[in-house]
């Protein structure tokens, strides 16, 4: 399954959870109908932050540096560095 089919069983999820969720973040991988769908079907705006085409190197993008924080603060658990466990809802827990 590619990543855009994914997020878009994904959100659905999320949004069925989650009522009050109005705004999710991503990257420019899920431009196309997936933009579409979310703000017909879930009434979610999906916003993609994109890289300018005039950027070189190593630029922080707006809003990203958050997910990559959350998983920095995770990888410093040595037992999350590496999946070492055998099913998602173990991993899950080590998580929380």
């Amino acid at each position: 399954m590619g990543d855009r089919a994914a997020a878009q069983v994904l959100l659905t999820q999320v949004t069925s959870a989650h009522h009050l969720l109005a705004l999710v973040w991503a990257d420019g991988g899920y431009t196309g109908s997936l933009v579409e769908y979310c703000l017909a079907a879930l009434a979610l705006v999906l916003a993609i932050v994109k890289r300018s085409d005039d950027m070189r190197g190593f630029v922080v993008l707006p809003k990203r540096w958050i997910v990559e924080r959350f998983f920095a603060h995770l990888m410093r658990s040595r037992r999350l560095v590496r999946d070492f466990e055998r099913s998602i809802a173990s991993a899950e827990a080590m998580v929380y």
